[in-house]
């Protein structure tokens, strides 16, 4: 069998990854250490990213006719690509904050959405909350009123006379005082 052949599933495993991918990271993981990478790859297992490490020559293949094919410039080294189906700035989240402990990772650039992010941008991104802390806050951010409205209501029920004025209220009369 020709090397050819043995080549081509793994460019067509890239690929088919980053084909629909809603985010893909290219990382530097020169330097890291067994124990440092082990504790990488299950963060990003658990976040549900693909982190995979593949000779740059079948990146620079794979790439090809894809949103990724911006990263072939970046092809030299030891790269790995962390890559997300789901949550586009997850991978960026993470490894940003891993870099940030462990300097031997470094961020190269990224595909996010379709579009091309250099260093700065991957690392802008990785500021943004992930898509639950964003839907916890705009829940918060509703429920604060009418939160706030109860108790208003509830105050004005314990205080007494609540039940007094709003029915003398209604009626036009004046509300007896509390007691």
């Amino acid at each position: 069998m020709a090397k050819v052949e043995l080549k081509k599933p793994i460019v067509e495993e890239i690929a088919n990854n980053v084909k629909d991918a809603q985010s893909v990271v290219l990382v530097n993981y020169s330097g890291l250490t067994v124990e440092q990478d082990t504790i990488l790859r299950k963060e990003l297992r658990e976040a549900g990213i693909l982190y995979k490490v593949y000779k740059n020559t079948m990146m620079n293949f794979a790439f090809q006719g894809t949103a990724c094919e911006s990263l072939t410039p970046h092809l030299h080294g030891t790269n790995a690509l962390a890559i997300s189906a789901d949550d586009a700035t997850a991978p960026a989240r993470i490894l940003d904050k891993f870099a940030k402990q462990y300097p031997a990772l470094e961020l190269i650039a990224g595909v996010v959405e379709g579009n091309y992010n250099d260093q700065a941008g991957i690392q802008a991104l990785a500021n943004i909350p992930s898509r639950e802390e964003l839907l916890g806050k705009l829940l918060g951010s509703i429920q604060s009123p009418i939160a706030n409205f109860a108790r208003v209501l509830s105050q004005v029920a314990e205080a007494g006379g609540g039940e007094a004025a709003m029915a003398a209220k209604g009626s036009g009369e004046e509300a007896p005082a509390a007691e």
